[in-house]
């Protein structure tokens, strides 16, 4: 790099939850004429494929469980190990800011810009500090968060919050604003999945489909993410029940499936429910119940304090079940049409902007 543009290195897990976020803000501050440098594990790289920058750094890091002595040895020397790659690649870098999304493999670049006094920035996305950004965020330059309320966050850290949204990439914001149009006689159902969790999913919509009725059979139009192994099953139990449907692990155009969507059913993530309440949807939404500190429970509330979803908790939850809630959400266009707004009215489509804005304030 010879370029004399600042260098920000931004620093995410391997989940869609931490990239999308880094993603978009790397968009904001690439516009601004910043140089971008990735700092992700192998999990990441599914998720970076337009990812905006000029080099990506893959750093050793580990996790490991609470009273494993020797998981907890090995893995303080590999993210010992991360460390060390990491200063030596700002020390060439030289980034004027690190941003941390979380996930431990943000963990190395943190700690090493933290050690050669490196403005750093944290944003949590969820509405509870995951366990990296609660061990990091009392030392962070800056501490930004998505929620209104940031729960496991202690009292010095919450003091200095600055709550700025969490980013979504450029095509789910310009959702920001488009009028949601009730269904008609076609009903688009849109069921989106997750990297953790997402075999209830896979098999719970599918095996619905046979319990709704009849004339809402015919009218569903449903594209569901599914995992790889039960592709075949979703599909021939949606053809079985007569449902026109489009099957795939991943959906790549999301921002154009959720323009079209009157429905979504999915986890509560925290860019989950980011990118329902900027394209303004009314939804269904399922915590992942093994989901750390019971996050996704958390993050769900913004949307349904607001009006805009239903909550299914997953324990006992059955395909009969899931069918009476689909049969009573879309019974009723014009609540459709209000649980739509109520969600749109707690979108923050310039999230990203707003992070930029904080990382360039703190930056060398």
């Amino acid at each position: 790099m010879t370029s004399t543009a600042k260098v920000a290195v931004v620093a995410a897990g391997g989940t869609g939850g931490h990239m999308f976020p880094a993603e978009a803000l790397s968009r904001a501050l690439t516009a601004r004429g910043w140089r971008i440098v990735l700092a992700t594990d192998s999990r990441g790289d599914q998720y970076a494929q337009q990812f905006p920058a000029e080099e990506r750094l893959s750093l050793e890091a580990a996790t490991f469980r609470t009273g494993d002595v020797i998981g907890m040895i090995r893995s303080s020397m590999r993210i010992s190990r991360g460390v060390g790659q990491a200063r030596a690649a700002f020390a060439r870098l030289r980034p004027a800011v690190v941003v941390g999304f979380g996930g431990y493999p943000s963990l190395p670049s943190l700690l090493a810009a933290r050690s050669r006094r490196i403005p750093t920035v944290i944003h949590e996305q969820n509405a509870v500090l995951g366990r990296v950004n609660r061990r990091l965020a009392p030392g962070a330059t800056a501490v930004a968060c998505a929620f209104p309320t940031l729960m496991k966050a202690s009292p010095r850290v919450r003091r200095r919050l600055q709550v700025v949204g969490n980013p979504v990439r450029p095509d789910i914001a310009a959702l920001y604003g488009r009028a949601y149009e009730p269904p008609g006689p076609t009903i688009r159902l849109l069921v989106t999945g997750g990297s953790q969790g997402a075999k209830l999913l896979s098999e719970l919509v599918p095996d619905a489909m046979n319990l709704i009725s009849e004339d809402l059979r015919i009218r569903l139009r449903v594209e569901q993410q599914t995992r790889v192994e039960s592709i075949d099953f979703a599909r021939r139990t949606f053809a079985e029940a007569g449902v026109e449907c489009e099957i795939a692990p991943f959906f790549r155009n999301m921002a154009g499936r959720l323009g079209a969507a009157h429905l979504v059913v999915g986890r509560a993530g925290a860019s989950t429910i980011s990118e329902l309440a900027v394209s303004g949807r009314p939804s269904i939404l399922i915590p992942l119940k093994v989901a750390m500190d019971d996050h996704q429970t958390a993050n769900a509330r913004l949307l349904t304090e607001a009006g805009a979803a239903i909550v299914l908790k997953e324990d006992g939850l059955t395909a009969e079940a899931f069918a009476r809630a689909l049969e009573d959400m879309v019974a009723d266009p014009d609540a459709l049409a209000a649980r739509a707004a109520a969600a749109h009215s707690v979108g923050v489509p310039d999230a990203a902007e707003r992070l930029a804005d904080l990382v360039e304030g703190v930056a060398l």
